[in-house]
């Protein structure tokens, strides 16, 4: 009797750890390498965040930074360009289907002397049936257009369409490419910030904004380019579950998979320093005139927060 109840408890604690630690085989019953969809969807409802203390906070400073697809540290981030891989998807691409799926994005501020705007005032908020406007292909969009004439006769022209009985949003798959080719370029507004609890240096993406090339005007201001070309913001945090669903493509190794959400929590990407909030109130492309001013104010930044951070310690 006792032998038959110790072979059940052994029995039981087995199945109990195998719950709790399933084993998942590298290939799926067909052959091939199986994805890890289900783990995807159940981590993203337990994203990791770190919770800071606000009296533990000391030490802020706002950057902004341009992520360029251009540069081959990013280029994980930019393909693939075509919509219908059934494996990956660019980072344009899971931000389009968030928005189809119903992500909020905010619209950027009217005076091209600013380029972030309050993320706290949901009035801000750009109107689900409004959003297909935003990715409506113009060859001239200084032209002007009957706006409802496009919207019938030029349906094929825009990535998405908005539904004004269900309220739903659709993808339309034909003009993507020539959206994504032209989706150089994002600017993130980052949070660098010292945590006297953990004694550590920080940093954190508060949002995103995709800039699309074809869209920047002809203007000697640096700063109304960089406005003309964002097309909406979208709050980090917000965008992350839907980050935490796809894979990047992996690079130089199949079997290292890391997620969009990893890789910006592991900072895998390249940036330049675009601008800073300071007491101007204004970014360094509105005070410099020449691509050398550009360079240097930029380094004079990123010598501000190496010296504090090599300040901190003692050696």
């Amino acid at each position: 009797m006792k032998k038959l109840c110790f072979i059940a408890c052994l029995v039981l604690s087995l199945s109990t750890i195998q719950a709790q630690h399933q084993i998942n085989s590298y290939f799926d019953k067909n052959g091939v390498v199986g994805l890890e969809t289900q783990e995807l969807d159940d981590a993203a409802d337990t994203l990791v965040t770190v919770f800071h203390r606000r009296d533990d906070v000391v030490w802020s400073r706002t950057i902004y930074r341009i992520i360029d697809m251009r540069y081959k540290q990013n280029n994980q981030l930019y393909f693939p360009v075509r919509s219908d891989d059934p494996e990956y998807r660019s980072l344009f691409k899971v931000i389009v289907d968030a928005i189809i799926d119903g992500l909020d994005v905010y619209e950027k501020p009217s005076d091209p002397q600013y380029i972030m705007p309050d993320l706290r005032d949901t009035s801000l908020i750009i109107p689900r049936e409004n959003v297909p406007s935003i990715f409506l292909i113009d060859d001239d969009p200084t032209a002007e257009k009957d706006e409802d004439f496009y919207q019938v006769c030029c349906s094929n022209a825009m990535l998405m369409h908005y539904d004004s009985v269900s309220g739903n949003m659709s993808f339309n798959f034909f003009p993507y490419e020539n959206f994504a080719k032209n989706q150089l370029k994002y600017i993130i507004q980052e949070q660098v910030f010292f945590d006297k609890h953990n004694s550590r240096l920080y940093s954190k993406i508060i949002a995103i904004a995709p800039m699309q090339s074809d869209r920047i005007t002809a203007t000697e201001d640096i700063n109304a380019a960089v406005h003309s070309a964002i097309l909406f913001w979208i709050p980090f945090d917000k965008l992350r579950p839907y980050l935490a669903k796809q894979y990047v493509i992996p690079e130089k190794n199949d079997t290292k998979r890391v997620t969009f959400d990893e890789f910006f929590a592991k900072k895998l990407y390249t940036s330049y320093i675009l601008g800073d909030q300071n007491v101007h109130s204004r970014m360094i492309t509105r005070t410099v005139r020449t691509e050398k001013e550009m360079k240097v104010e930029q380094q004079r930044i990123f010598d501000e927060l190496l010296n504090f951070e090599q300040d901190l310690w003692e050696y």
